[in-house]
């Protein structure tokens, strides 16, 4: 056994292709290293087991029930490991929870990683994918499992529901910012929210899922082809279209106003909507932090910046 040890995984957004993935459209997901999580473990004599973390500090058994899918992932591991000592997990994230990020993800990911290696075990990359879906089925009820490939991957990842996620090809300069609008996203609702609409009103929200659908594929091309103004003018158009679908809010579309007048290449909400975060693309790291200024002069209080490193520079 060793100790101390970590694993660690991180942030990831839905670059487009939300709410239209529902319908069997594609959607592409971006790693975030930017955005990072880990968890490190440290044996203990005493045999007790503790965790620390944002959310509760204290002993494993006591833990809230909001870190139940958390905790049975441990469970199963240690089990499966044999394992009845003590440890300290020390769980520490920069991701917000509830904005479309993947932090729970990215937490069972950085957990699994660090446990065998604590029991000083192999883990594949099937492995891993599998041992995350246990706790994100307890969280999420029926996750598409593009949070966990994503939060484990180096490069975008291409997801049609139903379909194994593959990585993308990657060709692309310059710089992807996110931005937190300190509103909880409303994935559930929005997602209601349109099937509503497609009931409703089947001759409007028909195309403009389509055009969804379209526009991901243009943007597929876009990143393997370094065409970052093409994909800017994406991400407005997709904006446009989500907004019409009634997933977007007033704070997100500020936001989005405000960063297309302070230099940004295109910008849109990621995720659910209704709140959570938006992503905007910058040409150069002077243009990302002139973004990130002007955001958080206008109240926006978490934002961060991903240089979009192509595969050649690598």
């Amino acid at each position: 056994m060793q100790s101390p040890v970590s694993g660690s995984s991180h942030a990831k957004i839905i670059l487009i292709g939300e709410h239209s993935v529902v319908y069997h459209q594609p959607a592409i997901a971006l790693p975030l290293p930017a955005v990072r999580e880990s968890a490190t473990l440290t044996a203990r004599q005493d045999g007790q087991q503790q965790l620390v973390s944002r959310y509760y500090q204290g002993p494993r058994q006591d833990a809230p029930a909001s870190l139940y899918g958390i905790n049975h992932l441990i469970d199963v591991l240690l089990k499966q490991f044999t394992f009845h000592g003590g440890f300290t997990l020390d769980i520490t994230s920069h991701l917000p929870a509830e904005r479309g990020m993947g932090s729970s993800a990215a937490t069972a990911v950085a957990i699994i990683r660090a446990l065998y290696q604590f029991v000083e075990q192999p883990l594949s990359h099937d492995q891993l994918l599998a041992d995350a879906d246990i706790s994100e089925r307890i969280i999420h009820g029926n996750p598409s499992g593009i949070d966990v490939a994503t939060a484990s991957a180096q490069d975008p990842i291409w997801f049609i529901t139903g379909e194994e996620p593959v990585s993308l090809p990657f060709h692309l300069h310059g710089y992807l910012v996110v931005a937190d609008s300190g509103i909880h996203g409303q994935t559930g609702q929005a997602v209601k929210a349109v099937a509503d609409l497609r009931r409703a009103q089947p001759a409007v929200a028909t195309p403009i899922i389509n055009e969804l659908g379209h526009l991901t594929y243009g943007a597929k091309s876009a990143l393997a082809n370094d065409q970052l103004i093409r994909l800017g003018t994406i991400f407005n158009r997709a904006q446009t279209l989500l907004a019409r679908l009634g997933v977007s809010h007033p704070k997100l579309d500020e936001m989005i106003t405000l960063a297309n007048q302070n230099g940004a290449l295109g910008a849109k909400l990621t995720g659910g909507g209704m709140g959570g975060c938006m992503i905007c693309l910058a040409a150069d790291e002077s243009s990302a932090a002139r973004i990130r200024v002007a955001l958080a002069n206008s109240g926006v209080t978490q934002s961060w910046v991903q240089p979009l490193i192509s595969e050649e520079s690598k």
